[in-house]
């Protein structure tokens, strides 16, 4: 909706509330509620909220070693200056729009660089500068659970039930059973100007899949975000859980978050050469080159936590090794479309626990280098890729965190301190973690040690 729309239905009383929210690390929204006569007369200049909501943890603790905000620093403001390009309505909520905000400076009012939207902002202008735009697109997976969240959380998290009882890939009848979850998803998620294509059942029980059509990468980005935070209160609306862990049982499938790209001028795709065998331009070759020379140093943006690595097996659909293929499921990068204008690289690595600003951005960066740099692309792998053992993915956190810190690319790209930024976000993970004595030791050890 336009500001003008916005400002005639909250003087009709069909708005009475304005979401105005931020991205945060993990990209979830994070924001205040406003009164939406309040919005329409000042505050869609610009509001405030604190700088730690760019320095937490899942917890939303506030752990130590952050340079721009700190206990010592005294946590200060950030401004939220509304996008009103982003303005839509809620339709799963009554009398509610919601707009997102760009995160600025309090004292300079410049974009905060470590900022996820500020990020993924400043790989598509560099694009733009070479004349290109980046057309994207993100794959949703997620699954659904009988009980509701506030009975999962007071239950511990244990005896996690799936709302169906077997695999549901493309499966009519199953996901029959779960319409009363997903087509209010699909419906208002329409309606509140997000293109949905479809939703279907995924390679497990109880898991679902959300397709948007492709876009400029900004609005992408803003869709899938949008679109997960919609999921979970749609979900909870009825009585269910959905959750985006990357894996929550080790002897079901993860989720991923597959993310396809391909680079447009004039309206037309420069990563199609009708003249190729795979109708792949040398544009494309270079790009796609880029992204596997560089996938170790942003697998951190694509897996940022301890459970995103436990995801990588063979045999699960989801990748091991950095390399690309042809139409081909078991490979990291997948060619699609070949020999159509619909050519693309799907980025299979990412799970459904990425921010997608953050990962659409490293992409992006690695793909301009392969660009500036001239790469060369290998021939693409053949058969069972789950086989090889080169070329594999950081197996946990700590080695992205590695791969990440030491990447010249990525401090080029994103800036020193908020690669150093990232870096300690990915340290807090590893640190929580080690600290605390999960059910596995308790099982493994309490009699047998």
């Amino acid at each position: 909706m336009t500001f003008e729309d916005l400002k005639a239905q909250v003087a009709a009383g069909e708005i009475d509330t304005v979401l105005v929210c931020m991205v945060d690390m993990q990209g979830r929204l994070m924001g205040k509620r406003f009164h939406a006569g309040h919005f329409v007369a000042s505050a869609w200049q610009e509001t405030h909220c604190c700088n730690y909501l760019l320095a937490t943890d899942l917890e939303m603790l506030t752990p130590e070693g952050f340079e721009s905000t700190s206990w010592e620093k005294g946590y200060g403001d950030y401004v939220m200056k509304p996008d009103l390009t982003t303005l839509r309505p809620v339709p799963w909520l009554d009398g509610t729009a919601m707009v997102l905000c760009d995160v600025l400076d309090h004292h300079t009012h410049e974009p905060v660089p470590h900022s996820p939207r500020a990020m993924l902002k400043a790989q598509v202008a560099r694009l733009e500068a070479l004349g290109f735009d980046a057309m994207m697109a993100t794959e949703l997976e997620f699954f659904l659970f009988e009980k509701s969240l506030d009975e999962i959380r007071k239950g511990g998290f244990r005896d996690l039930t799936p709302i169906s009882g077997y695999n549901e890939d493309y499966h009519i009848f199953q996901t029959t059973k779960e319409e009363h979850v997903m087509r209010p998803i699909r419906n208002h998620l329409w309606n509140a100007g997000i293109p949905i294509e479809n939703t279907k059942g995924e390679a497990e029980a109880g898991q679902e899949e959300l397709n948007i059509k492709y876009a400029a990468a900004l609005d992408t980005a803003d869709y899938h975000t949008i679109s997960k935070h919609a999921i979970k209160e749609i979900a909870w609306q009825n009585g269910h859980a959905a959750s985006f862990l990357a894996k929550w049982n080790e002897g079901r499938v993860g989720s991923s978050s597959h993310v396809h790209q391909s680079l447009w001028k004039d309206g037309k795709p420069v990563f199609l050469d009708e003249n190729d065998p795979l109708g792949m331009s040398a544009l494309m070759k270079s790009y796609v080159a880029g992204l596997l020379k560089y996938a170790p140093d942003y697998t951190y943006f694509l897996a940022p936590y301890i459970n995103s690595y436990k995801r990588f097996m063979k045999g699960t659909f989801a990748p091991t090794r950095v390399i690309w293929s042809v139409d081909n499921r078991t490979a990291g990068f997948r060619l699609c479309g070949e020999g159509s204008k619909a050519i693309r690289i799907e980025c299979r690595i990412g799970g459904s626990d990425l921010n997608p600003y953050l990962a659409m951005a490293a992409m992006l960066a690695a793909g301009i280098a392969g660009i500036e740099e001239g790469l060369e692309l290998q021939p693409p792998a053949k058969g069972d890729v789950y086989q090889g053992e080169t070329g594999l993915i950081p197996g946990t956190l700590g080695d992205a965190r590695a791969a990440l810190r030491g990447s010249a690319l990525m401090r080029a790209a994103f800036g020193d301190k908020v690669v150093e930024h990232y870096c300690r976000a990915a340290e807090v993970e590893i640190e929580e973690f080690a600290r605390v004595v999960t059910d596995w030791e308790i099982a493994r050890g309490f009699e047998r040690a």
